[in-house]
Parts: structure tokens; C-alpha cells; sequence
């Protein structure tokens, strides 16, 4: 009887500690790529950033009663920035990979967003993602750092010709001026592109299949000793998708699931 009240006691002591709210004087603060990735995270005119994730983050903020701060740093220093404790917690769709995992830990996952090829309306070669052969002399486009670019490494090196990049706005200004034939994006980010008058002549030309390069969505990331913070992040989020908030505010940028 007394193993069961004090294996009793440990289950609500953990579970109270996880619901604690942040100290009066804590700040918790969340690495972002500096670099715009609408309509996940972008800049208004006057320097602050918007955008779905953004306001997911406050969400999350508020569900957990913390002062949270954003911290911007390039995204091919992101992981580093994190382990040298220039920040808390990565906040950029970042994918759950197992690579990364060697390295850093994650919350579970707060959205899913499929890779895509997309290139001109007009061009009409099969490209096929299970024959690499499809895109000898083809000149593909991914940002740098990114599980995008390592499944082009492993599954196409020899084939086509990779161009790395920064930020997507430099792959998007490429695909137009003809520099390169097809961009790999996330198939969610891209939409909002395709949409547009500069993206009118481009289509996506394949949905890539699931692959463990990609992972298992993306959430936030933090350093491993940090277990206490990704159970309180961890706890929000769930909160925040039982609250109807999430919905809410994904149907704000999105008129369809992100979760999946």
C-alpha cells in the first residue's frame, strides 16, 4: 500500500511539475531563422514577426504563463546557436530527423508538411523521384542545411546538379530567371507562392514519398539536458491543439491540415 500512495505521489508530483508556471522572472527564448519563410514566419513593415508559427509560439507562451523572446540567427547555425545556449528552444520548422536527434532533442511534432519538386507549367519531362536517371541534366534547387538538400545528396548526386541556397525567396528568383529547373520545398510553405502572380507559371511536379531523411514532422528543438522544458512545451502544445486554438489559428493561413 505504501509503494502504491508513493508511486501515486511521483505521478502527480511529476505531473504538477510539468503544469508549473514559469518563474516571474524567467524568459524563455526561442531561436528563429532570420531569414522570411511565409506563411510560417515573416517580418510585417515594421520589424515584427508574423506569421503561423509565430503565433502558435505565443499560443504555446501563454498556455505555459512565460515571457518568451525571439532570438534570430541563420539557419545553417541554428543547432550550434542552440548547443553554445544562445537561446532556449528552436522555433523554425525544424524536422524531427534522426540525425538531428544524435545531436538535440524535440518536443513532438506541431505540424507535417510534405516535400515537393515544383517547376515551369510548361516544361513537361516525367521527373521521377524512383528513377534518378529522370533528372540527369536538370538543375535543382534546395536550401542549404536542410533534410531537402541530403535527400538530393543521397538519392540523386550523379544525376542532377544541385544548387544550394539560402533562403527559399533566392530559390523561388532562380526557378523564374531560368537558373535552375526545379526547386524542392516543403509542399505547405510553396503553396502560398504557387498562388501568387510571380508563381502563376510554376506547378508542383511531384509529391515526394515519405522518406526518413524527412523525419517525423516538425517541432521544436532544444538541448537534451533541458527535459523539464520539453515537458512543459510538450504540455502546451497538447493543450493548445484540445483548446480549438490551433485550429484557430491555422485556419487563418491554411484551408486545409497541417497536422496530419
Amino acid at each position: 500500500m505504501k509503494r502504491a500512495m508513493l508511486a501515486a505521489l511521483v505521478m502527480v508530483s511529476a505531473g504538477y511539475a510539468a503544469s508549473l508556471p514559469a518563474r516571474a522572472d524567467e524568459v524563455i527564448r526561442f531561436g528563429l531563422a532570420a531569414e522570411p519563410y511565409a506563411p510560417f514566419s515573416v517580418k510585417d513593415t515594421a520589424g515584427n514577426w508574423t506569421g503561423w508559427e509565430v503565433e502558435l509560439r505565443d499560443a504555446v507562451c501563454e498556455e505555459m504563463q512565460a515571457k518568451c523572446e525571439w532570438v534570430e540567427v541563420a539557419w545553417d547555425g541554428i543547432i550550434p546557436a542552440l548547443l553554445e545556449k544562445k537561446f532556449d528552444v528552436i522555433w523554425s520548422s525544424m524536422s524531427i530527423t534522426d540525425e538531428r536527434m544524435k545531436v538535440i532533442a524535440f518536443t513532438d511534432k506541431y505540424y507535417t508538411s510534405p516535400a515537393v519538386w515544383v517547376g515551369a507549367k510548361a516544361d513537361a519531362r516525367p521527373f521521377d523521384p524512383a528513377n534518378p536517371s529522370s533528372l540527369d541534366g536538370a538543375v535543382v534547387g534546395a536550401q542549404g542545411s536542410t533534410t531537402h538538400a541530403a535527400y538530393m545528396e543521397k538519392y540523386f548526386k550523379g544525376h542532377a546538379d544541385l544548387k544550394l541556397y539560402d533562403t527559399l525567396d533566392s530559390e523561388e528568383a532562380d526557378l523564374k530567371a531560368g537558373r535552375i529547373d526545379l526547386l524542392m520545398a516543403s509542399g505547405i510553405q510553396i503553396s502560398d507562392w504557387l498562388k501568387s502572380a510571380d508563381g502563376s507559371d510554376y506547378e508542383i511536379k511531384v509529391k515526394l514519398p515519405h522518406d526518413d531523411l524527412f523525419g517525423y514532422g516538425d517541432g521544436a528543438g532544444l538541448r537534451k539536458e533541458d527535459t523539464e522544458l520539453r515537458e512543459r512545451l510538450n504540455t502546451a502544445i497538447k493543450a493548445v491543439r484540445a483548446s480549438g486554438k490551433y485550429d484557430e489559428i491555422t485556419s487563418k493561413y491554411f484551408d486545409f491540415d497541417i497536422y496530419q
